[in-house]
C-alpha cells in the first residue's frame, strides 16, 4: 500500500472523465488502498478521487470525521465506486481547496444535502443521505471522476479565487 504521488493541476488526467469499475479485481483493490494510504498520509485530507494518483476509474475515498466541520455528520471512512448523487437540497456556499491545486482555494457553491449511492470492495451496493461538509466533500470528490475541478465551480473568478497563504 504505497503513498502514491499527488498529480497536479494542469496535468491532463484531472480533466479526463473516469471509467466505470466493471468488476472488482486485483488493480481496483490496489488503485482503492493506494488512496486510502495517500489519504492518510495527507493528515490535512479529507477526500481523494484516483485521478488524484494518476488511475482514471470511478474510486473515491472520504472521510469527513477528520476535520473539525464534519464531526457532527458522517459516515467514517468511505471507500466509493462509481459513487453517485441521485438527489440533492438546497445549496451552500462553501470555501475549497484540494490537494491537486496546491496554491488556491475558492468559494463553490454546492449541495447541501445529497443521496448518494455507491459499491463498496465486496461489491455490495450502499445508498445514504448526508449534509453539510460530508455532503461537500463527496461531490468534490465525484467532480474529480468526471474531470471537474473546484476551480471549474468557482463562483466568480474575480472575488472568489483566493491564492494560499504559505506557512514557513
Amino acid at each position: 500500500m504505497p503513498v502514491r504521488d499527488i498529480v497536479i493541476y494542469p496535468d491532463k488526467r484531472l480533466k479526463e472523465i473516469c471509467k466505470y469499475i466493471q468488476e472488482i479485481d486485483g488493480k481496483t483493490l490496489q488503485a482503492a488502498k493506494d488512496l486510502l494510504e495517500t489519504m492518510r498520509f495527507y493528515g490535512h485530507s479529507v477526500g481523494i478521487a484516483a485521478p488524484q494518483i494518476g488511475e482514471l476509474s470511478r474510486i473515491v475515498v472520504v472521510d469527513a470525521s477528520k476535520a473539525k466541520k464534519g464531526q457532527k455528520i458522517n459516515h467514517g471512512e468511505l471507500v466509493m465506486l462509481n459513487p453517485e448523487i441521485l438527489d440533492w437540497q438546497s445549496i451552500i456556499k462553501t470555501r475549497e481547496g484540494c490537494m491537486s491545486v496546491p496554491d488556491y482555494t475558492g468559494n463553490v457553491n454546492r449541495a447541501r444535502k445529497i443521496t448518494v449511492k455507491y459499491m463498496d470492495l465486496d461489491g455490495k451496493e450502499h445508498r445514504f443521505d448526508t449534509e453539510g461538509f460530508e455532503a461537500v466533500v463527496i461531490q468534490h470528490e465525484i467532480d474529480h471522476l468526471d474531470g471537474i475541478l473546484f476551480i471549474d465551480r468557482i463562483i466568480s473568478k474575480n472575488t472568489d479565487l483566493f491564492r494560499r497563504k504559505n506557512y514557513k
